[in-house]
């Protein structure tokens, strides 16, 4: 059986998350992934990312919404989705997350996730952080959703930032109860 999961990209820094997750769940047969990007994402790309088109970031999904699509079918509670990710998500989606404001897809998505009592994990990117900031975090986390900053754990040992990407990916499959080997779990032997 699939588990359909949402992954909304928003303009925060942080699209490495966002690529190796959709990476890996583009190797998991039991992911139906979803994506919708903010135009802002598309600019982050470009500037993060630069070695990797677009078409190759957005060909990892196993479906793509238009950000302008209000009408499809992740803006729906009908539509059964197991969970949804925003990753990165910028300080100006968290805000519009946490009171409701559903002027896009990415952002409908996200309220719909909510409503429907659904698993919302948010990969908020963004420092230092201000007490409006805080305030939406703790909101969207009373609504039920899953803050989940891009942290690193050093006592790992991280050699790459690979490594340290995909800690923080681990976490996010953890959350989505998907199997993975992304990261180290305390007290197992080293993976390195």
């Amino acid at each position: 059986m699939h588990k359909r999961v949402v992954v909304g990209i928003s303009g925060a820094s942080g699209m490495a998350y966002a690529v190796r997750l959709l990476r890996w769940m583009r190797e998991c047969p039991e992911v139906e992934s979803h994506l919708v990007m903010s135009s802002s994402a598309r600019l982050t790309c470009k500037l993060e990312l630069p070695d990797v088109p677009l078409a190759e970031i957005t060909a990892l999904a196993d479906v793509v919404h238009k950000e302008a699509d209000v009408g499809a079918s992740i803006a729906s509670g009908s539509y059964p989705t197991h969970a949804m990710v925003i990753v990165p998500c910028s300080m100006a989606t968290l805000a519009a997350v946490a009171t409701g404001l559903s002027d896009n897809l990415l952002r409908r998505a996200a309220d719909v996730t909510l409503k429907e009592r659904r698993r919302l994990i948010v990969v908020a990117r963004e420092t230092p952080l201000h007490a409006v900031h805080l305030r939406n975090m703790l909101t969207i986390t009373e609504l039920g959703g899953i803050i989940v900053p891009p942290l690193p754990a050093f006592y790992l040992q991280p050699r790459s930032v690979e490594d340290v990407v995909d800690h923080t990916v681990g976490k996010i499959l953890d959350l989505l109860e998907l199997p993975h080997t992304l990261l180290q779990r305390w007290g197992e032997a080293p993976l390195m």
